[in-house]
């Protein structure tokens, strides 16, 4: 993690971290197995009740899975600015944020959780890795509110860390 007063074209970067475009788990030949015989029993269920719109989403669904599982995930920066927060090659404004909050719990959980001012911008989690919360904490505090009352990660964060989706 650097805290360098380094120029970017995106302001004066106060913060800067490197994380993963998003978290790879390590899968076991028996989580395979499950999930496709839990995808089979799900496409016959859906073939045999007549829902061939469930049928398609649940082969959408292992398509993606097999193409995620094909390509490895990409190490990207964090740049918190002086006048937004650039995370990979995507810049937000703190103007678009309606508050920000960590949810640190070291042996489990690292995230930043962006929550954005737009109704069709879905909160965003980024993991923090090794860098200090404290730090990413103090540089956002000016610019953004913080939502104290997020203090666990969301629902969807935490199943696809327990079921390694």
């Amino acid at each position: 993690m650097q805290t360098m007063n380094e120029p970017t074209s995106y302001g004066t970067s106060i913060v800067s971290w490197e994380t993963w475009e998003y978290p790879k788990y390590q899968r076991s030949r028996f989580w395979y197995v499950a999930m496709g015989i839990i995808g089979t029993a799900l496409l016959l269920f859906s073939v045999f009740s007549g829902s061939f719109m469930f049928a398609v989403i649940i082969l959408m669904i292992g398509i993606i899975f097999f193409l995620s599982h094909l390509r490895e995930p990409a190490r990207i920066m964090v740049h918190i600015t002086t006048t937004g927060i650039l995370i990979g090659r995507s810049f937000y404004d703190f103007h678009e944020l309606k508050d920000f909050s960590i949810v640190y719990r070291p042996q489990d959980v690292r995230l930043l959780y962006l929550d954005f001012v737009s109704a069709f911008h879905p909160l965003t989690s980024i993991s923090l890795d090794e860098a200090d919360p404290n730090i990413i904490r103090t540089a956002l505090i000016p610019f953004v509110l913080e939502d104290l009352d997020r203090t666990d990660e969301t629902l969807t964060d935490l199943i696809a860390r327990l079921y390694k989706l």
